[in-house]
């Protein structure tokens, strides 16, 4: 018998990236370990992940190479500007 094992990730976006995307969070359920930029990719459809782009696994920044885990809520943020 074989099992499928089944990673549930919740994923919100702020900011204009809010407004680009058209909603604020998804839940997607996958089968294989992703990192950020490969999750990026998956909930929107473009080719790469901005450079500039932010994130954050569980209110923690982290870099786009880092593995997201069963469980884990991933925030895109776009890039911080003040003055």
């Amino acid at each position: 018998m074989c099992y499928i094992f089944t990673m549930s990730i919740k994923v919100l976006y702020f900011a204009s990236l809010r407004e680009e995307i058209g909603r604020g969070s998804d839940t997607i359920d996958v089968q294989e370990s992703l990192q950020i930029s490969q999750l990026w990719k998956k909930v929107t459809g473009q080719n790469s992940m901005p450079d500039t782009l932010l994130a954050a696994i569980n209110q923690e920044y982290t870099g786009s190479d880092t593995l997201v885990n069963d469980g884990d809520e991933v925030a895109f943020f776009p890039p911080v500007t003040g003055g």
